[in-house]
């Protein structure tokens, strides 16, 4: 029975249940099942339900014309370029059907997605009363804004719900009451009274690997012409797309250098009237090609599309490049850079830059600023219990001298060295209701390495520390006349803060928490001992 039994497992038929079988595959049908996708939902909408709304000639126009350059195999070479334009498209529960089967189409990390909006804007208050963006649909009621159009803020998170890490938001749209946008006459009015800075930027942030672009900056108009036949910012868009915004000549044109395109010309064809804006966080290269594909190695480009750069000029060589937000392609080879604003120079450096390479222009900013700093400050030593408090040394004072190092040895780490000392007289409580006076001299040497958190003049710090430390205590009692003496080397943390009053000057605290082991009366023990100081310090 048994060599039956195993005769049977060894058996063709058992192979065919348990056994391997060979399973041949297309490689190279294997390769485009993984391949990353390139999708495009793309939404005009020129009519309206509501009289209120006026029409708009090209909203349709626009996304049917960004549709055929996107889905052009000599351009796009999108996969999937969607078009919501007819009226029962356009709703704002058919939109968020539509994103959210964008969702789930667009599963995978490396997907190319491309979410765009051509329509009126407005501004209304919300349930809570706070003042917000909508995108009008086709059935949104004017006088109930709120609860009929599209929110940008619900617009956003169901564009942040995507899977793919490289997404872009292009909204063709804007809210300041004239142009593609309505407002109600009695907000209208309100916003008059409202100070430019309620303007400073749009409402939208980046997250992370995706770029917002909008056709025009907070609180402008975005407009359409008769002569071009679309939205201003979405013809020259298109025009990019066909070759003329690759600065860098690597064969692509990137969603950045289509915007930046886009913006230049733009602010050019309305006098300054209109300024394109863009929310773009990057990591590493622009991951969003929309037309093209990289088929060399382009030249150097320094861009950059911080706020805090805005309104400055970018000079390479004494030659001016572009104003920022935006970038530049550059010859490879060591370039002279400046940034500038009317006769301010904010930074000049020598760089080198090679082909291939995307510098920005934030890091010349950031190397600008000291990021060595020396320290004077004051404070208190201290055991952390009790019993050693009683028994080794009472809490005293101390002064410390720190040198801090940012960025070194790596970015967004620090180097810290410290050296602080006290010197004295205190008195041991061995027993309760006795007192034995001593002399006391502490020395300490540590070195950190804390990461760092910085947000404007104001940085945060914490990480590793080891410190040794150095006791001598002197008794000269009837008891006992003589010296001790104590050397340790202890782990342990060190956090602080530091708010920089100008390019030199700034205030800094710091403490630290470090755990060591000494030997008293000839027994060992394990004790924590702290430290906190605060004063000035200079950078250099």
């Amino acid at each position: 029975m048994l060599l039956g039994a195993l005769a049977a497992c060894a058996s063709p038929a058992a192979l065919e249940k348990g056994g391997l079988v060979p399973l041949r595959l297309d490689e190279t049908a294997l390769s485009d099942a993984y391949a990353p996708r390139r999708i495009a939902l793309l939404v005009g909408i020129s009519q309206f339900q509501d009289p209120q709304w006026r029409d708009l000639r090209y909203s349709e126009k626009d996304a049917q014309d960004l549709a055929a350059a996107l889905g052009d195999p000599a351009r796009g070479r999108f996969d999937q370029v969607r078009l919501l334009s007819l009226p029962e498209q356009t709703t704002r529960a058919a939109i968020l059907a539509a994103l959210r089967e964008l969702q789930r189409e667009a599963h995978r990390p490396d997907d190319v997605v491309v979410v765009y909006f051509s329509a009126h804007g407005t501004l209304a208050r919300d349930g809570q009363g706070e003042l917000k963006r909508y995108l009008v649909t086709h059935d949104a009621s004017y006088r109930a804004i709120s609860q009929t159009a599209l929110s940008m803020d619900v617009l956003k998170a169901e564009f942040d719900k995507l899977p793919s890490r490289r997404r872009l938001l292009v909204l063709a749209t804007c809210h300041s009451g004239s142009g593609k946008s309505l407002l109600p006459k009695e907000l209208e009015t309100e916003l008059a009274g409202i100070k430019s800075g309620f303007y400073a930027r749009p409402l939208e942030e980046s997250s992370r690997a995706s770029m917002v672009f909008a056709a025009c900056d907070w609180g402008e108009t975005a407009r359409e012409d008769e002569g071009l036949r679309n939205d201003i910012y979405t013809h020259f868009l298109i025009e990019g797309l066909s070759g003329a915004a690759d600065r860098n000549a690597d064969g692509a044109v990137t969603a950045t250098e289509a915007h930046d395109h886009a913006r230049r010309r733009t602010f050019a064809f309305t006098q300054g009237r209109q300024r394109p804006s863009a929310e773009i966080l990057e990591v590493g290269a622009d991951p969003v090609v929309l037309s093209g594909s990289i088929n060399r190695v382009g030249r150097p480009e320094l861009f950059s599309y911080n706020p805090r750069l805005d309104g400055f000029t970018l000079k390479v060589d004494g030659e001016e490049r572009t104003e920022l937000p935006g970038g530049a392609a550059v010859v490879p080879g060591r370039r002279t850079v400046e940034l500038t604003k009317g006769a301010t120079v904010l930074v000049r450096r020598e760089v080198e830059v090679a082909a291939g390479e995307r510098l920005p222009l934030e890091e010349l900013l950031a190397d600008t600023f000291p990021r060595r700093s020396l320290s004077l400050l004051g404070g208190m030593f201290s055991f952390v219990d009790g019993h050693s408090r009683d028994e080794l040394l009472p809490a005293s004072p101390e002064v410390a001298v720190v040198l801090r190092l940012e960025d070194r040895p790596l970015r967004d780490f620090g180097l810290l060295l410290d050296v602080s000392g006290s010197s004295g007289r205190r008195s041991l409580h061995l027993t309760p209701g006795t007192e034995v006076p001593f002399g006391f001299t502490r020395l300490s040497l540590g070195v950190g390495m804390p990461y760092l958190w910085r947000w404007e003049r104001l940085s945060l710090f914490a990480g590793p520390r080891v410190a040794a430390l150095y006791l001598r205590r002197s008794f000269d009692v009837e008891a006992f006349v003589g010296g001790q003496e104590y050397f340790t080397v202890s782990p342990g943390v060190v956090g602080g803060v530091v708010l920089r009053l100008g390019e030199r000057l700034e205030l800094i605290s710091q403490a630290q928490l470090m755990l060591t082991y000494v030997i008293v009366d000839g027994q060992g023990q394990a004790v924590g001992f702290t430290g906190g100081w605060a004063g000035m310090g200079y950078r250099f």
